[in-house]
């Protein structure tokens, strides 16, 4: 299979906030919220500001050789795990929950960035390593978000009675019946029964979903010396205890983040405000808020309560049991990784800009903030809709209706406007109304209700003519209405909806090939891949 890509600034497309294109356009008013700039000169600078805050790369190498056992490795995992040990050695980083089958595209859109990424820097950096790493964010407690997935327009969901963190939830019969439901979808296709087989193989009874997560990713990418880290771990919490400690004991990031939106909010919407105590208490089954009230620490919704010396010894004894949320979880994934860049989509990087200052306080070391590659991926008949339409890259994103209407008028051999007629309306109305005016100034009020009657008329009018010149194109509004929905399904991109389950069916790992060989990486841009047979 071979692919083409073309590339579309952002702006282009319509579907990243302002933050997002003032961020990547180096607007004045963001300077203040990040640390680094997004370019080679800012690469440095991240890591001279690494340099000065060490993590325990011991503890790191030791837990993640520990997570690994029993599963297949690459010599590059390998090599890479054993890499971190060195002080020249540095991470580039993305993180995100463990979505069932790896949900929406965009999972595997970041982490082939952040592999890209890594092997880029590595060229242009010859005497360091850079170990491309996912980060899974499996303490999420969010099954609504996470228990999904979108395959060929059918929605499947895990109906599942489990709580808690959705890593520690296990692949129950509800799971499994998903597998079958997907292999009854792509089973027919070249590679369906490789990928479900997979997916049996990974998504075992009785298993964890961040296990299967790990085992799953870890196949699909560890040929690219991909390394997965799960942080749901004592010894790996252990290392963030300091600032654990200092949030119970003086709630420092709200405030800190306060102020931050404050500033913020001049010019931008802003979304994570945080709370009192941006710490989950986790255990077995369930992940509930930890407040503090009266002098004393209380979880609520699991009727548990501690004094300021009984919740600091639970700290010490069991720090596995803490759980950061939004706000504090990216100073703990900086606490224990030797991270210099950090590749998170466009909420994710407009939450971080509300952070800085919180890692300064956490004395946590900040990394440069990168926008993931994003892309639309056209199949070979697709891309062949639009070629036959000859519709541009740019058209592509317009609405549907107005992208129709557009078609419609520049392909057909009739005029279709009537806004010479409308001027000449206006002109008419406008000289009646002198002539009146002349008789009874009183008449324009009239005069003027006849006029809009008859713009109102005449626009309806031309309203008809466009539908009925618009019926000799109903095959290639149809057309249209295929190629969007196919694009931007519910309205939505293609890579928030769609799971890479069917791509991956029709074409095998050359896909994922496909898609790192389109990724760029200090350069983000939105890809339209064309696959071509």
């Amino acid at each position: 299979m071979d692919c083409s890509t073309q590339y579309l600034p952002y702006e282009k497309t319509g579907y990243f906030s302002k933050i997002v294109q003032d961020y990547l356009q180096q607007h004045e008013n963001l300077k203040p919220f990040y640390l680094h700039d997004t370019n080679i000169n800012g690469v440095q600078s991240a890591m001279n500001v690494r340099d000065l805050h060490p993590v325990n790369r011991k503890v790191l190498v030791e837990e993640l050789t520990e997570q690994y056992q029993g599963i297949a490795v690459t010599t590059q995992v390998q090599q890479h795990i054993q890499d971190l040990l060195l002080p020249n050695a540095y991470t580039i980083t993305t993180a995100h929950q463990p979505n069932i089958f790896t949900g929406p595209l965009y999972f595997i859109y970041k982490i082939i960035h952040t592999i890209r990424l890594a092997a880029e820097l590595g060229e242009h950096y010859p005497d360091k390593k850079f170990i491309p790493v996912y980060y899974m964010g499996s303490e999420d407690a969010d099954l609504d978000e996470l228990g999904f997935v979108n395959i060929g327009g059918e929605k499947l969901v895990w109906n599942t009675t489990q709580t808690g963190a959705v890593g520690r939830m296990k692949v129950d019969k509800a799971f499994i019946s998903l597998i079958h439901s997907i292999a009854g979808q792509v089973g027919v296709l070249p590679f369906g029964n490789e990928l479900t087989q997979l997916f049996s193989t990974c998504y075992t009874m009785g298993k964890t979903i961040q296990q299967a997560t790990l085992e799953l990713v870890n196949a699909l990418f560890g040929s690219f010396g991909l390394v997965v880290l799960v942080p749901d771990n004592a010894r790996l919490k252990s290392l963030f205890v300091p600032v654990i400690e200092k949030e119970l004991t003086q709630q420092f990031s709200q405030q800190i983040v306060a102020i931050t939106i404050g500033q913020l909010q001049e010019n931008y919407k802003v979304q994570a405000a945080g709370r009192p105590i941006n710490l989950f208490y986790l255990i077995d089954d369930k992940r509930e808020r930890i407040e503090y009230n009266n002098g004393v620490y209380e979880v609520v919704a699991l009727n548990i309560q501690f004094t300021k010396d009984a919740i600091l010894q639970e700290l010490q004894l069991h720090p596995e049991r803490f759980s950061p949320n939004v706000i504090l979880r990216g100073a703990f994934q900086e606490t224990i990784l030797p991270n210099i860049i950090f590749v998170g989509g466009g909420g994710e990087l407009a939450y971080w800009l509300e952070l800085k200052n919180v890692f300064e306080a956490a004395g946590v070391a900040y990394p440069i903030l990168l926008l993931r590659n994003s892309f639309a991926i056209l199949s070979s008949k697709i891309a062949a809709k639009q070629a036959a339409l000859a519709l541009t890259d740019e058209e592509l994103f317009l609405p549907t209706h107005q992208l129709v209407k557009e078609y419609v008028t520049s392909h057909s051999d009739k005029d279709l406007s009537l806004a010479i007629e409308l001027d000449n309306l206006t002109q008419f109305y406008s000289k009646l109304k002198q002539k009146a005016g002349l008789v009874d100034a009183s008449l324009n009020e009239h005069i003027q209700a006849l006029e809009t009657n008859a713009i109102k008329k005449i626009k309806a009018l031309e309203t008809k003519i466009r539908r009925a010149e618009k019926r000799k194109f109903a095959t290639a509004e149809h057309q249209i209405q295929v190629l969007k929905e196919n694009l931007f399904p519910g309205n939505s991109l293609q890579e928030r909806q769609d799971n890479f389950a069917l791509f991956y069916s029709h074409y095998g790992s050359s896909i994922i090939e496909c898609i790192y060989q389109s990724s760029k990486g200090l350069n983000p841009a939105f890809g339209l891949i064309k696959l071509h047979q």
